[in-house]
């Protein structure tokens, strides 16, 4: 073509995108700036009287690090004595610190956010301006560290502490190593271990690491841990984007279906005198009863050691999480008996969180999760017949996690809820005897409580709050009575700049039968006489919500922010919440691609019946991860309600995605008759072709949770149904973007301000994430 002909189409075509923005009304810089103020990083440094978490001392005295409207305060509490004060004189440390170091320190901005306290607690240690300090807390004097700080092992966050902390677990070539901590000098546990066979190796396809599994007898001298047995199992592939030769990553992926899947032989190794046993019984699937990996509480889960070191309880699960064996092994001999198992339908979970069975050898009994009888509840086993004693807890409610046992008092504590009125999803925490008798609600504040038990268990702390309402902390006594408040949370500046906090909402479902419970978020200068669109941000699990924690927070994503930019914004915890009962959690068991979007479209309706000022000839819908597949199914299966979605880093090919999660929740692969499977109508490519609406599709493509093909296949099936589609990239992010997370954030922004709210957005509007000022250390 003539360079004066491309020269003139080329103008024309700038004159044409210059004419479409003039005639679209815009939203300035200032307006995403004003929207950018009510991010999290802009709103958290507004809140005041936020208790950092616990460090125990001696007799169940403990000090925090509480931030403030000046910066921050170290606070040590002595339970006992039913004090709080000052950790130490911060004015006078300021100034010695100030002095010492040739910088100028304030009290309320101590250039450290931890420290030690010394054994016989004179005195505290800390790092600040380069160099290692220690200040006498009797005579308040500040002196450099006379020894050196230890050196941390160059591998220390791939090591396992022993109970006494003498010894650090870890691997290498494969085979499982200890280091004695004092002195440096490491011995060999294991000579066996190889490629794809070692030794508690980390790898559960969707996340890995170099990290030991394992779990340390309480006296230190042996290890329950695995040889996991990988060789037989499928590669997944990731390639970086660089200059020059890319780098392939390959890793074990297994896949719904897959003949092969990772395998672990259990064994326990004994760590004086180096010594194998293995436990006499084949190997078991790599599952675990909390989810879709067997450290997913941070330690080897469902193991649990006798208090000698004697046995070793334990529970297989099967590979479709549908049959669960309680078994106890001999740990000198590797002998394994069962105990009992229990059998599901669908599938079997033990708990939220953490995982809530418990081996009492001195008894002979275990405490056991169940959701027989529809609701998660704990039940009481006799260990030597496998017979159920009796149910613990009863009730429509659901036991989330048990905290402790008192095997003397025959008494345990545990998280519930949904036992109070109001939010089913508002953590209590109750004690109960083993009987099943004598309940007692030890959190009684409406709302949402996180406790944390102090190591004696005489006494627990309990911060609490709702997500429109800010809350406390509070110390408390074994049996609930309340010992002294530490925190009240200050929302006082927060407020005075214009924000609001999010309005709790119920609507029915579907089948008008349950209360749906959510969050609803409208701008701050809300014309009730306007229409707005609406965005449905959505995570349906079914291993969790949308609303994830229902404690208050300043700020959740970027919903509020989102919203001020002329959105209403919800978020609908559906049907196949696990916090609710079995019978409700099932709901899209072996239908995944249901993704509560029937909830949602029936709750955004009802919405709009009671808030005019909805217009759901306007509906958005956008999620991350398992929210980004249900955004595509909703675009592709509700083309005629939802208008914009976006869809970030989807699994919309379950048989793209790792074994576990899509064997748990839909079932084990299985041909039909006509040659298709069970999975097929999981897939969003099969339905892209329903496309109508405007859809941005975005992955990280050096994604090894999610791998980036779950995208590119519904971008083939889209580009092949000729459906007009945006995609956003990120070449060598991965699952969550990372340092890319304020772009995609920019992007999500202008899509729907664009394509929802029909205005032009700023151009490249960059949006600026900061830390909190009272955590900057310096």
């Amino acid at each position: 073509m003539p360079k004066y002909l491309l020269a003139l189409t080329a103008t024309a075509f700038f004159i044409s995108v210059a004419t479409l923005a003039q005639q679209l009304p815009a939203l300035t810089t200032q307006d995403y700036a004003r929207a950018e103020r009510f991010m999290g990083y802009n709103t958290q440094p507004l809140v005041d009287g936020s208790a950092g978490q616990p460090h125990w001392l001696a007799n169940d005295r403990f000090w925090y690090r509480v931030l403030t409207a000046q910066g921050a305060e170290f606070v040590l509490v002595d339970p006992a004595r039913k004090t709080r004060t000052a950790a130490f004189n911060h004015a006078k440390l300021a100034a010695a610190l100030s002095t010492a170091s040739g910088k100028t320190y304030q009290a309320s901005r101590l250039p450290f956010r931890d420290l030690a306290f010394s054994p016989d607690e004179k005195s505290i240690s800390f790092a600040a301006a380069g160099k290692n300090w220690q200040y006498d807390l009797v005579s308040e004097q500040l002196s450099p560290a006379t020894a050196p700080a230890a050196q941390p092992s160059p591998n220390a966050q791939n090591e396992i502490e022993s109970p006494n902390g003498q010894l650090a677990a870890y691997i290498k070539d494969y085979n499982l190593w200890v280091r004695d901590t004092k002195t440096n000098q490491s011995t060999q546990l294991t000579t066996d271990g190889a490629k794809d066979y070692g030794y508690a190796t980390d790898n559960a396809g969707w996340t890995h690491s170099d990290r030991p599994i394992l779990r340390w007898s309480p006296d230190s001298r042996k290890i329950a841990t695995f040889r996991q047995d990988q060789r037989a199992v499928g590669d997944m592939y990731l390639v970086t984007t660089n200059i020059g030769h890319p780098t392939l990553k390959s890793w074990k992926y297994p896949l719904p279906g897959d003949k092969d899947i990772a395998m672990i032989e259990r064994v326990i190794v004994e760590v004086s005198n180096p010594k194998v046993v293995r436990l006499q019984l084949p190997p078991d699937p790599h599952r675990g009863s909390l989810s879709d990996d067997i450290s997913s509480s941070g330690t080897f889960d469902d193991v649990d050691w006798s208090a000698d070191a004697s046995q070793l309880a334990f529970v297989s699960t099967s590979r479709d999480h549908k049959q669960e064996k309680m078994r106890v092994a001999d740990a000198t001999t590797g002998a394994v008996r069962d105990v009992f198992e229990e059998t599901v339908a669908t599938q079997y979970e033990s708990g939220q969180g953490a995982i809530n069975w418990r081996y009492l050898p001195k008894s002979k009994e275990v405490i056991w999760y169940s959701e027989r009888d529809n609701w998660g509840h704990l039940y009481l086993y006799n260990a030597s017949n496998g017979k159920v004693k009796n149910q613990i807890t009863k009730g429509n409610f659901v036991v989330t996690q048990l905290l402790e046992v008192d095997e003397a008092k025959r008494q345990l504590y545990f998280l519930a809820d949904g036992r109070e009125p109001g939010n089913p999803y508002f953590t209590h925490l109750y004690r109960i005897g083993l009987d099943g008798k004598n309940l007692t609600l030890l959190t009684p504040e409406a709302g949402n409580h996180h406790v944390t038990l102090t190591p004696s268990g005489r006494y627990f702390l309990d911060t609490y709050s709702q997500p429109d309402k800010p809350g406390a902390t509070v110390l408390r006594a074994a049996d609930g009575k309340l010992v002294s408040t530490l925190e009240k949370t200050d929302i006082s500046r927060l407020t005075a700049t214009g924000w609001k906090a999010p309005t709790p909402i119920t609507v029915k479902d579907q089948d008008a039968k349950n209360d749906l419970y959510g969050l609803m978020f409208t701008p701050t200068t809300l014309n009730p006489a306007k229409k707005y669109p609406i965005i449905n941000y959505i995570y349906p699990g079914p291993q969790g919500g949308g609303v994830g924690n229902w404690s208050f927070s300043a700020a959740r994503s970027d919903h509020q922010a989102l919203a001020e930019l002329g959105f209403v914004v919800v978020v609908i915890e559906g049907s196949c919440n696990p916090l609710r009962s079995k019978s409700y959690h099932d709901v899209c068991y072996g239908n995944m691609a249901e993704n509560t979007l029937s909830d949602q479209v029936t709750g955004m309706r009802q919405l709009a019946q009671k808030y005019p000022y909805i217009d759901l000839e306007r509906a958005g819908i956008w999620g991350h991860s398992g929210g980004g597949y249900a955004t595509a199914a909703a675009m592709f299966r509700y083309p005629n309600f939802f208008k914009v979605g976006i869809s970030e880093s989807g699994n919309h090919e379950n048989r793209n995605y790792e074994d576990d999660w899509a064997e748990r929740y839909i079932g084990l692969l299985k041909p039909n008759p006509d040659g298709t499977t069970n999975y097929d109508n999981q897939a969003n490519a099969t339905f892209a072709k329903n496309l109508k609406g405007k859809l941005m599709l975005a992955h990280g493509l050096m994604d090894d949770n999610v791998p980036p093909y779950n995208t590119m296949l519904v971008v083939e099936a889209l580009t092949k149904a000729n459906k007009s589609y945006d995609l956003v990239v990120f070449p060598n992010a991965a699952h969550g973007y990372g340092a890319y997370s304020p772009y995609m954030t920019r992007r999500r922004w202008d899509y729907f301000v664009q394509h929802l709210a029909g205005m032009q957005p700023p151009h490249d509007y960059e949006m600026t994430a900061k830390p909190d000022p009272r955590n900057v250390v310096q």
